[in-house]
């Protein structure tokens, strides 16, 4: 609100300076009296749509991939030199933080995604930030839509680590925790509501461990609540005031009809797609197995160690060391063969795999062992997993607990077996039922866990 930004020869060359709350006007009186007389104000209309779609959270959040039991944390950098996705220099913070996060948080219990200002994926175009973005991408990082989804992904998160944008100040306002990892010293008016944000959020140790610094966030209320009562002074009424202003403008009757704003759109299904290799280190006992993932290997490994790699991996030379090998499509892919043939080509192809996992849908998968388990699988090698009422895991965890499992000596009946892979903070019940050969992946009758014979310990 700079006398620079406002006016043309001493004048406000606008008809109307649209403000969200007094607090605003009274700075303007102050930075650029010659202004005010333009000034109406007229609320928020992008913080009235968030408010109305606040209702909808879960569904932003299975929109995203979010699953039962994980955290969302969203990145979110403003089109700044000093934002958080900076100018490449030595005070940038985000290209040493993007491969930490994929590291240090766990796959199944944290979900990444990220809104840069579409201002960053103009000034340097979308094909160069995908490429600065891929190797994230790949670890499951989502960039979300600049214009149309970013509202929905802050509607669905748990965190936002960002800097001194807008963005985080709607988080705050939605109470959403915010960790601010760059706040633009000397870019805000002091006196702004922004500024004092800036001031008192919690900042990121950006060489600290960062799953401890996300999970206090999160175990302690968010100081930024308090910003929503200045984002806007008219919550809801913003339609209307700003439509009534409109027709003024144009020396027109307002219609009788109710302003409205249109609601915001459920974006299109985005799940995470790894395909970087991902360490698994797993426990098990009877029928019980703990899993979990990361995108680098673990410092240490307590119970065992498996690395589970997607066929569609950068580098064709992690497949030769995988122990199990994933894909994900449909059972009857006709480029795949469907998972029986896929499965049995890629145990023949890879001689260290010892489990191949072909995922059909969000809660079931197709497997098939190899002479590498060293388990006695009875007379059949190949098992439909699929989840029990109230699951909701990726199912390549399934294929992981149960290589797990039979690696330490578990053995699948011939009327099957049920596991519970405990992953993300939850028990996961997971059916496994002998495939019979030429009968594709339908299943042979449910199992009973009674029937299983857990391995030694």
């Amino acid at each position: 609100m700079s006398r620079e930004w406002l006016l043309a020869d001493g004048e406000p060359f606008v008809d109307a300076l649209v403000l969200s709350h007094p607090e605003q006007l009274e700075r303007l009186r102050r930075a650029c009296p010659e202004a005010e007389g333009a000034a109406v104000l007229a609320g928020d209309p992008c913080f009235d749509r968030m408010l109305a779609a606040r209702r909808h959270r879960e569904r932003f959040r299975r929109a995203l991939g979010v699953r039962r039991g994980q955290r969302l944390v969203v990145l979110n950098s403003t089109w700044n030199s000093e934002g958080l996705f900076g100018d490449g220099g030595e005070t940038d913070v985000l290209p040493g933080l993007l491969p930490r996060l994929g590291a240090e948080l766990p796959a199944d219990d944290y979900r990444l995604a990220a809104v840069l200002h579409p201002n960053i994926w103009y000034g340097h175009g979308p094909g160069q930030i995908r490429a600065w973005l891929d190797r994230a991408r790949r670890g499951g990082l989502t960039p979300v839509d600049p214009v149309h989804g970013w509202r929905q992904a802050l509607l669905a998160a748990d965190v936002v680590l960002g800097d001194f944008g807008a963005v985080s100040y709607y988080a705050a306002a939605l109470g959403v925790p915010v960790l601010l990892a760059a706040d633009g010293r000397g870019r805000l008016d002091p006196e702004a509501p922004l500024a004092a944000f800036v001031r008192e959020a919690p900042r990121l140790a950006p060489h600290g461990p960062l799953r401890e610094q996300v999970d206090k966030l999160l175990a302690e209320p968010p100081p930024g609540a308090g910003a929503a009562a200045y984002v806007t002074s008219a919550p809801g009424a913003a339609a209307a005031l700003l439509r009534r202003h409109f027709y003024a403008l144009m020396e027109l009757p307002e219609p009788e009809a109710r302003a409205l704003l249109e609601p915001l759109p459920l974006p299109p299904h985005d799940p995470p797609r790894r395909t970087a290799p991902l360490y698994v280190r797993t426990r098990v006992q009877g029928v019980d197995v703990v899993v979990e993932r990361s995108t680098a290997p673990f410092r240490d490994v307590e119970g065992e160690a498996h690395l589970a790699v997607h066929e569609d991996t950068r580098d064709p030379g992690e497949l030769e060391v995988a122990d199990v090998v994933l894909r994900d499509g449909a059972p009857d892919d006709p480029r795949l063969g469907g998972p029986g043939p896929w499965t049995a080509e890629v145990l023949g192809r890879h001689p260290h795999c010892a489990l191949a996992a072909y995922v059909t849908g969000p809660d079931a998968c197709t497997v098939r062992t190899g002479v590498r388990t060293g388990a006695r699988t009875g007379e059949n090698d190949s098992f439909r997993l699929s989840a029990g009422p109230g699951a909701d895991a990726d199912p390549a965890v399934y294929a992981s607990a149960l290589y797990a499992w039979l690696t330490a000596g578990g053995v699948v009946p011939s009327r099957g077996v049920t596991l519970r892979a405990r992953v993300a903070g939850g028990v996961h019940p997971v059916t496994v039922e002998p495939v019979t050969p030429g009968a594709g992946s339908g299943a042979a009758g449910w199992p009973d866990s009674a029937d299983a014979e857990p391995p030694p310990g």
